[in-house]
């Protein structure tokens, strides 16, 4: 008898069990678990399993120092054989490097902000007259930040997305 069958008592087979439906995620999809797998938490599609492996290894390597040590190790040999990777990636992907310029320039300006919250040399953006509103995660952080600079940036973050009722 297997586990599930225990559960469900002698009259009942795995077979016959439906799993309720769940949303996976990541793509925000219902889905029906595995009959294999009951407690499976995120659906069967290839982009959605590749993330949750992302994510599983990203948490190891943060949770056990000898495997990130170990990790580290393999991608300093891999550089060494391949020196000139890095440069000849840039000269043959001019779109990747435009694209990784931009996100640079835009972690730069997040840096620039972080270096901003203790900052006290002109007003005070709470209490400024024409109603400035700060929106976003970085807003939280300019609470002593009295210095008005030339470029606002509002943030938002995304809004969650609610997996969508299965249809019968």
């Amino acid at each position: 008898m297997d586990l599930i069958s225990s559960r469900l008592g002698p009259k009942h087979t795995s077979e016959e069990v439906i799993f309720p439906s769940r949303c996976c995620p990541y793509c925000q999809q219902a889905f029906q678990p595995s009959k294999h797998r009951p407690d499976q938490a995120v659906c069967s599609r290839r982009e959605c399993q590749a993330r949750r492996h992302v994510e599983y290894r990203r948490r190891k390597r943060l949770a056990d120092p000898e495997y990130a040590q170990v990790i580290r190790g393999s991608r300093r040999k891999w550089r060494e054989a391949h020196p000139d990777y890095q440069r000849k990636y840039w000269q043959t992907h001019p779109d990747a490097a435009d694209r990784n310029r931009q996100q640079q320039r835009q972690r730069d300006q997040k840096r620039h902000v972080g270096r901003l919250v203790k900052n006290t040399l002109v007003l005070d953006l709470k209490h400024f007259a024409a109603e400035v509103w700060l929106v976003g995660p970085l807003a939280g952080d300019l609470v002593k930040n009295t210095l008005v600079s030339s470029k606002l940036l509002i943030l938002q973050a995304p809004s969650p997305v609610l997996c969508p009722s299965p249809t019968s």
